[in-house]
């Protein structure tokens, strides 16, 4: 570590050397020495471009603001800051970076902007660039939350909620169909590889219908089988060990309180294979059904939100941490959903080539990457069953719009706003 007058000693170097001070080879030998001493002190890995924590802060920051679209608009947006405009980051690195969040539990944009500002600047610049870019939704999703979930909410309020979230469903299966083609192809070319993904995805979407939060069973069975199959002749059978999600989502806290707050809200950030709505069956059922925070109606609200605002769909548990304990449970339930996150990529960034290359964990997730993408399409059965009256008909209008236009969530979800408070300024129930 460096320390005291060897440290102020190297500040000193480095702003000569960026003021252009010292002569091009002086400059050149302290960029390599600065490179080295931050890698020795902890901050980033040898060979990268010294970045400041004030600019992680803001760039990551600006994408957390203007993120809107989900998970393709933030991997576009971060390529194109770290890669293309700054060059940060080689092409190849940042997509290595893509293909190894995308095997890890959580929300994989979130971890993907972690990911490249640890790369940056190690663990600080994890925390700094992960926190930057998950505020701006965070304070934007807990004030709808505030505005949505009022004791008394003008009628335009419930109209607009009732709109938003009788659309929901139809956004879950349009997830879903977005996820297919790169599941397919991964699946390869032969016959029973295809004809077990088929099954995987079924399997996924029966379970999101009908079993609630045993779905988990079935998407960490399908990776144990997948696994198996392809490493059959390595390893002898499947390795328990990769059961872990099964006691985690099925264990919960008798009563509820804060305690089970926190630990509903660490589930759906480690049990987000995929993305966020596979792990909808599993905090509806504790949100509506065990600990009763909130109504069926308003948990569709929640998920529109986690679509409207800039940020990943694991930003709903905020709005039910906010029905549970006002603020300080947005708030709470937020950090717990995304600690995983950030220990995941902090403690195991430096090993993600390893990750990447183990054949059993491809093998795990080649067959539970399939039961989540029918999971998500499954959840769309028991979001769309507890809709009433008109609200089908919008939730018909969104799936149009989504799924044969093929035009983007979030004006889908506006437009199914705006169609909600005309039925409840027409006198339709909004509720």
């Amino acid at each position: 570590m460096v320390r005291g007058g060897a440290w102020r000693l190297i500040r000193v170097v480095r702003y000569r050397c960026r003021r252009g001070v010292l002569g091009a080879s002086a400059r050149s030998q302290c960029m390599t020495s600065e490179a080295t001493a931050d890698a020795a002190d902890g901050e980033r890995e040898p060979g990268t471009p010294w970045v400041g924590l004030g600019v992680i802060a803001r760039e990551w920051g600006r994408i957390g603001c203007i993120g809107f679209g989900g998970p393709p608009t933030h991997i576009a947006l971060l390529r194109q800051l770290c890669v293309q405009r700054r060059g940060w980051i080689s092409a190849s690195e940042f997509e290595d970076g893509i293909a190894a969040t995308n095997l890890l539990p959580g929300p994989a944009s979130t971890q993907l902007a972690i990911f490249t500002a640890w790369r940056l600047r190690g663990m600080p610049g994890a925390l700094v660039g992960g926190v930057c870019f998950i505020v701006p939704g965070l304070a934007l999703i807990l004030a709808l939350a505030a505005l949505f979930l009022a004791g008394d909410p003008p009628l335009w309020v419930l109209g607009a909620a009732a709109g938003a979230g009788s659309a929901v469903a139809a956004v879950a299966v349009q997830a879903a169909r977005a996820l297919m083609p790169a599941s397919w192809k991964r699946a390869g070319d032969r016959r029973a590889a295809r004809a077990r993904w088929v099954g995987y995805t079924l399997a996924g979407g029966a379970a999101a219908a009908l079993a609630g939060p045993w779905m988990v069973l079935v998407l960490v069975a399908a990776g144990l089988v997948e696994m198996g199959v392809r490493t059959r002749p390595a390893v002898p059978g499947p390795r328990g060990g990769a059961a872990w999600p099964v006691p985690l989502a099925l264990a919960a806290p008798a009563a509820g309180g804060l305690g089970a707050l926190a630990w509903v809200a660490f589930k759906v950030g480690a049990l987000s294979y995929g993305g966020g709505f596979v792990i909808i069956p599993l905090m509806q059922a504790d949100a509506v059904d065990r600990y009763h925070w909130m109504s069926d109606g308003q948990f569709l609200n929640a998920v529109a939100l986690g679509q409207i605002t800039p940020g990943p769909v694991v930003q709903t548990v905020a709005v039910v941490g906010y029905a549970a304990a006002g603020l300080a449970g947005g708030l709470l339930a937020a950090a717990m959903a995304f600690a995983p996150s950030f220990l995941l990529v902090i403690l195991g960034g430096s090993r993600f080539d390893q990750l990447r290359s183990s054949a059993a964990v491809q093998g795990f997730f080649s067959g539970a990457g399939p039961a989540v993408i029918g999971a998500i399409a499954g959840s769309a059965i028991p979001l769309a069953l507890v809709l009433h009256g008109w609200q089908f008909g919008v939730l018909a209008a969104a799936a149009v719009w989504l799924l044969g236009l093929q035009r983007g969530v979030v004006s889908a979800l506006l437009g199914a706003g705006a169609l909600g408070i005309a039925a409840a300024l027409a006198g339709w129930p909004a509720t």
